[in-house]
């Protein structure tokens, strides 16, 4: 396989797992439509820098050996799964209790969001770091697109950087979405949706993520 065809097959491969929906799809357009693009913003870099030590690691073997370690795999299979119920569940409670508050008074104003850019990264990178799926995925995905005699790490971290910039370029399309349809998502009763909706996903990728097999 060539190198322009390697990167072309790629391309089409994770671009289409970019615009699946799933959880780091949820998490962006929530963040993003509670009024805090910043924050948005941070944890679309924070899952595009999960996604290049991934990268990275896979390159340079280290991936390998976590899915080889069966003791390595399930410790941080097990510390995912946690983090990402107990921010589902924090989203799900805090629906919860904005509808309680506002069965009180009616007329409330949606409470303010913080906008600041670190939690946001520090969200996106762990729920992605703490994924083992993640590692494992590119484990088997990135040594199929490599062509032979080619430097594994450049052109590993190389597949990393286009899987980024696709899923930049898509992020960057919800955070567009969802900034246009703030007035209605920001309603309480949108707000209480998309706590509901992005809380029950994070949570069933956490609880899929403790009951799933090496």
């Amino acid at each position: 396989m060539t190198t322009l065809s390697s990167l072309w097959s790629f391309v089409l491969v994770v671009g289409l797992l970019t615009v699946t929906p799933g959880m780091d799809t949820a998490l962006i357009l929530r963040t993003a439509a509670l009024g805090a693009p910043r924050r948005a913003w941070g944890v679309v870099l924070g899952i595009q820098s999960g996604t290049m030590s991934w990268g990275v690691l896979t390159s340079v073997g280290v991936t390998a050996l976590l899915t080889a370690s069966h003791l390595a795999y399930e410790a941080l299979r097990w510390a995912g799964a946690c983090y990402l119920i107990w921010m589902g569940l924090s989203m799900l409670w805090a629906g919860r209790h904005r509808r309680s508050r506002q069965s009180i008074q009616s007329d409330e104003e949606p409470a303010p969001v913080s906008n600041d850019f670190f939690p946001g990264w520090r969200r996106g990178a762990l729920t992605n770091l703490l994924n083992p799926k993640m590692g494992a995925f590119y484990v088997a995905l990135l040594p199929q697109f490599i062509p032979s005699g080619a430097p594994t790490l450049a052109f590993g971290v190389l597949l990393a950087c286009v899987h980024i910039i696709l899923g930049t370029a898509w992020s960057a399309l919800l955070v567009v979405l969802a900034r246009r349809l703030r007035d209605l998502l920001q309603r309480p009763a949108a707000r209480q949706l998309l706590d509901r909706v992005t809380g029950t996903v994070i949570a069933g990728f956490g609880i899929r993520l403790a009951t799933s097999n090496h």
